[in-house]
């Protein structure tokens, strides 16, 4: 099993950033690739960026490019995703996901989620 928890959502203004976390526990962290997904109300949840195990490869959904970075630091047991240039369409609950392997855009591909922390916009 992995435990994953997000933190750092919130309530900014339109343009304004934030950075989420997720802190993972139970399983070695290297062995997954990570991503973050959202779902805003009424939507589906949808891809939104991942990581492989190492860190060398990121990939994005074409809406976050040039404004959302993932990151990872191994030794910390943690993925980031710093959301530079936000807008009120970004509004959405945000989730971390763990995959056994290499990354993957499907969320039907993720075996474990954190619990979403909720990240809205204002204009």
């Amino acid at each position: 099993q992995v435990q994953l928890v997000e933190s750092g959502g919130g309530l900014v203004q339109a343009g304004g950033s934030l950075r989420l976390s997720c802190a993972a526990s139970g399983r070695t962290f290297t062995n997954y690739a990570m991503g973050w997904f959202r779902q805003a109300p009424g939507k589906e949840r949808e891809f939104v960026a991942v990581i492989d195990w190492s860190g060398s490869r990121t990939y994005y959904t074409d809406s976050v490019k040039g404004r959302f970075t993932i990151s990872r630091d191994n030794a910390k047991n943690t993925v980031y995703l710093q959301m530079n240039s936000l807008k009120p369409e970004d509004t959405a609950v945000y989730y971390c996901a763990a995959r056994s392997g290499s990354v993957h855009y499907s969320r039907d591909e993720y075996d474990y989620w954190g619990q979403g922390t909720q990240v809205t916009v204002s204009s």
